[in-house]
């Protein structure tokens, strides 16, 4: 299973656990924020917008929560400003790692991120030391069980997807991201439920994680990530099997 889209998996349940409900509500507000600031607030017109209230309702915000953040980026209310920043470094064998933030304070931030890597034996890197292993593309997927796997690929090429991998317990599709809509609105014609739909930084390689203590360590550094309300989004280029991830689990 690739470290990417398991993770993105990972997340999506973290997601949904109403435990977390408060921290992820609060991440999605920011993002709906930037989207307006920068691109208006219609989303029809605006696609990081749309993306970012896509997220929204997967985590069960209401629909006037939504509205209110989009009002408070359009002027009515509120004047905190938020800056993207991508820092990138190195987990436990050497995996890469991005970390995306959208923060009103980024000497706090970056003190969060440092130790964050340190305490899980990984080091914040320089601008551009892992940024060229990612590229930017849309990611779903799908449970295995979901779908005949003829059928997906036949959907998916046609919508124009890149590829279609069988993990195991997923099908992963990835494609550019001027596909994603279209890839998305028709694996929902076909009413094929999807646990991951995003536009996404998904490595070009990979490291393979084959034993259980490095995968547990991984998983904390990006836990912990995750739970850091300034980070929007952590990637990494780890690949788990699933043999591995059931005895670290």
């Amino acid at each position: 299973m690739s470290g990417h889209s398991h993770w993105s998996s990972i997340k999506h349940k973290k997601a949904s656990a109403d435990a977390k409900r408060g921290k992820a509500w609060s991440k999605v507000a920011r993002m709906i924020i930037v989207a307006a600031r920068r691109g208006g607030g219609d989303p029809d017109t605006n696609l990081t917008l749309r993306y970012a209230i896509d997220k929204a309702k997967n985590v069960n915000m209401p629909k006037d929560t939504i509205e209110k953040a989009i009002k408070k980026a359009t002027g009515e209310g509120g004047t905190i400003s938020f800056e993207e920043i991508a820092y990138e470094g190195y987990g436990p064998k050497g995996v890469a790692i991005m970390v995306d933030v959208l923060t009103d304070n980024r000497t706090r931030t970056v003190a969060e991120i440092k130790k964050i890597f340190e305490r899980h034996n990984g080091s914040l890197g320089s601008t551009g030391c892992v940024n060229w292993m990612f590229h930017k593309k849309g990611l779903i997927t799908v449970k295995a069980d979901a779908a005949k796997e003829d059928d997906l690929m036949e959907i998916a090429l046609a919508a124009g997807a890149d590829d279609l991998r069988n993990t195991g317990e997923l099908y992963e599709i990835t494609c550019q991201p001027a596909a994603f809509e279209p890839l998305k609105k028709a694996i929902e014609a076909k009413a094929i439920p999807m646990e991951v739909a995003e536009l996404s930084m998904v490595p070009s390689s990979e490291v393979l994680i084959n034993d259980a203590e490095t995968a547990r360590k991984i998983i904390a550094l990006m836990d912990e990530f995750e739970d850091n309300e300034d980070v929007q989004n952590a990637y990494a280029n780890f690949n788990i099997p699933d043999d591995i991830m059931a005895k670290a689990s």
